[in-house]
C-alpha cells in the first residue's frame, strides 16, 4: 500500500475561514506545507453556495473583510457576488487558490499519539482518499451545506406552484409578476422580500413571530468621508469604528434591553406605512441579541412595504393547499411561489468523525478551549465566528493564534498540543444565542466552561487580549516535547 501524502497543516473548507487561515500560514509559516480540502466544486463557501436574490452580508464589510487585507470601497452591506470576488482575489494574491483540492469531502480523521499525526479520509467522487497531517484545522463553519432546516408543512404536496428553500435556489425559478410568499422572519427573509418585490407581482413575508429589524446605511459614511486617504490609513480607522460600534451596541442592548427595544420600536414605526402595526409585526418576544438582529441596507424592506410591493403577515400555518397557504386565523394567502426561509441546520465540524487513539470523540463530552480547540483532541483547531458580530473578527483571531502556536511549538520542539480540561470548571452551552438553529443542536455540540479560557464571552476586545496577546503556554495546554517523550513517551492530557 502506498504511503499517504503528508502535509503539515490540512484545512477543511475553502470558504472565508479556510482561505483566511491558509493565507496567514503562507504569510507567517511559508516553509510549512498546507492543503485545503473542499467538499464542493468551487471556493467561497457560503458566498458561492447561496444564490438567492439579494444575498448579502449581514455584518459590515469593514469587519467582515480580513484585518490584513482591506475591503475595497465604502459599501457596508455588500452583495454576495462582491464578497465572493473579494475572497477569490485574496486567495489568488496569496497563492492559496493553488492549494485547494475540490470535491474532497472529509468523513473521518483519526489521531495517533505515537506518530503525532492525523490520518484523514475524504470522499472524492465516491473514491476514498487518505492523507496525513500534523495539524488538522476545521474551517467548514457550523451549518449543513446539503440539508437546510425544512419543517414538514401539512398539505405541501397539494400545492400547485413551486416550493423553494433559499439554500437550494434553482437557477430557472421565474417569479416575475407572480404572487410570492416568503416564510420566515430572519436575515434571509428580510433580504429576499425587498430583492424580489420589484419583479414579483407581490411578496408577502409570513412569519410566526417577528424579529428585530434595523435599517443602516448601505454605504459606510465614515468610509466615504475617508476615501481620499490611502487605504492603509482609512481602513483601520473605519474598521475600528465599526468594531467599537458593534461592541457598544451589543453591551447597551444586554444591559438596558427595555431602552433598546423602545429605540428600535420608534425607528421601525417611523419607517412603516399606515396600516402596518409595529407591535404585531416587528415586536419580538425576546430581548435584543437573544437572537441576531436583522440589518437592512437603506431600509429597503420598509421601502418595499411603503411602496405596496410587499406586505407582512404574522400568523401560524395551518396547512398548504393547491393555491397557497391557509393560516390558523382563517386567512388564506394566495401564492404561485412559496419560499421556505426556515433556517439552517447546524452540523459541527462538517460532520467529520473524530477519533483519538482509537476512541471515537463525542463532541458533547469535550470542552471548547478559547472557542478554537477541544479538550482531549490534540493538534486540532477549528474556526467558528461570533454570533453577535462579524464572523471574520473571530476567524482572524483564530488564524493569529495558530500562527503563534505553531511558532511556539517550533521553539520548544513540540510535536503535539492538547487542551487539558479542568474538572472544577462547570459546563455551559456552547452558544448562548436563542435562535432555533442553535437550540436544536446544542446537545450535539461541545461545551463551554464557566471561566476563561473555557468561556467565550462574545466580546472581541476580551478575545483580542486573551487570544492574540495571551500566553501560549498558559498551564492549560499540554505539549508533547522531546523532553517529555524521553521521560514517559506520552502526551499528558490525552
Amino acid at each position: 500500500m502506498a504511503t499517504p501524502e503528508h502535509v503539515d497543516v490540512l484545512i477543511v473548507g475553502a470558504g472565508l475561514s479556510g482561505i483566511g487561515a491558509a493565507c496567514q500560514l503562507r504569510e507567517h509559516h511559508p516553509t510549512r506545507t498546507v492543503a485545503l480540502l473542499e467538499a464542493r466544486e468551487a471556493s467561497g463557501g457560503t458566498w458561492d453556495l447561496f444564490r438567492y436574490p439579494g444575498i448579502r452580508s449581514d455584518s459590515d464589510m469593514f469587519t467582515f473583510g480580513f484585518s490584513w487585507r482591506a475591503w475595497p470601497g465604502d459599501r457596508a452591506l455588500a452583495d454576495g457576488g462582491s464578497i465572493l470576488d473579494y475572497l477569490r482575489t485574496v486567495a489568488t494574491e496569496y497563492g492559496v487558490d493553488q492549494l485547494i483540492r475540490y470535491r474532497h469531502r472529509v468523513v473521518r480523521a483519526s489521531w495517533d499519539s505515537e506518530t503525532a499525526r492525523w490520518t484523514v479520509e475524504a470522499d472524492r467522487d465516491g473514491e476514498r482518499v487518505t492523507l496525513t497531517c500534523s495539524v488538522l484545522w476545521c474551517a467548514s463553519g457550523y451549518y449543513h451545506y446539503e440539508e437546510p432546516f425544512a419543517p414538514d408543512f401539512a398539505g405541501a404536496e397539494e400545492f400547485q406552484g413551486r416550493i423553494v428553500h433559499p439554500q437550494h435556489w434553482p437557477a430557472d425559478l421565474d417569479y416575475e409578476g407572480k404572487r410570492v410568499v416568503v416564510i420566515g422572519s430572519g436575515a434571509t427573509a428580510v433580504t429576499l422580500v425587498p430583492a424580489m418585490a420589484p419583479t414579483a407581482g407581490h411578496v408577502t413575508m409570513l412569519q410566526r413571530s417577528p424579529s428585530y429589524v434595523l435599517s443602516r446605511p448601505g454605504n459606510d459614511r465614515l468610509a466615504t468621508l475617508l476615501q481620499p486617504l490611502p487605504t492603509a490609513v482609512s481602513y483601520p480607522v473605519v474598521r475600528w469604528a465599526n468594531i467599537l460600534m458593534t461592541i457598544g451596541s451589543y453591551q447597551v442592548s444586554r444591559r438596558w434591553p427595555d431602552k433598546v427595544k423602545a429605540f428600535i420600536r420608534k425607528e421601525t414605526a417611523a419607517q412603516l406605512p399606515a396600516g402596518v402595526d409595529v407591535d404585531t409585526h416587528f415586536k419580538p418576544r425576546y430581548d435584543p441579541w437573544d437572537q441576531r438582529l436583522c440589518f437592512v441596507p437603506d431600509g429597503d424592506l420598509f421601502k418595499a412595504l411603503r411602496h405596496g410591493e410587499a406586505s407582512v403577515v404574522t400568523d401560524t400555518i395551518e396547512r398548504f393547499d393547491a393555491t397557497g397557504i391557509r393560516l390558523a386565523s382563517g386567512e388564506h394567502l394566495d401564492a404561485d411561489v412559496i419560499i421556505t426561509a426556515t433556517g439552517l441546520q447546524v452540523l459541527a465540524f462538517g460532520g467529520i468523525e473524530l477519533v483519538v487513539d482509537g476512541e471515537p470523540v463525542d463532541l458533547a463530552d469535550t470542552m471548547a478551549y478559547k472557542a478554537l480547540m477541544l479538550s482531549g483532541v490534540p493538534n486540532f483547531v477549528y474556526t467558528i465566528g461570533y454570533t453577535n458580530a462579524s464572523w471574520t473578527l473571530k476567524a482572524d483571531l483564530v488564524s493569529a493564534y495558530v500562527v503563534r502556536l505553531l511558532a511556539h511549538m517550533d521553539r520548544v520542539g513540540a510535536r503535539a498540543v492538547v487542551p487539558v480540561r479542568d474538572p472544577d470548571v462547570e459546563e455551559r452551552p456552547f452558544m448562548d444565542l436563542m435562535s432555533g438553529y442553535v437550540l436544536r443542536a446544542l446537545d450535539r455540540m461541545p461545551r463551554q466552561g464557566d471561566r476563561a479560557p473555557w468561556r467565550l464571552k462574545q466580546n472581541y476586545l476580551t478575545d483580542l487580549r486573551m487570544i492574540r496577546h495571551g500566553r501560549i503556554d498558559d498551564g492549560v495546554l499540554a505539549f508533547d516535547t522531546a523532553a517529555d517523550r524521553s521521560r514517559d513517551g506520552a502526551l499528558s492530557g490525552v
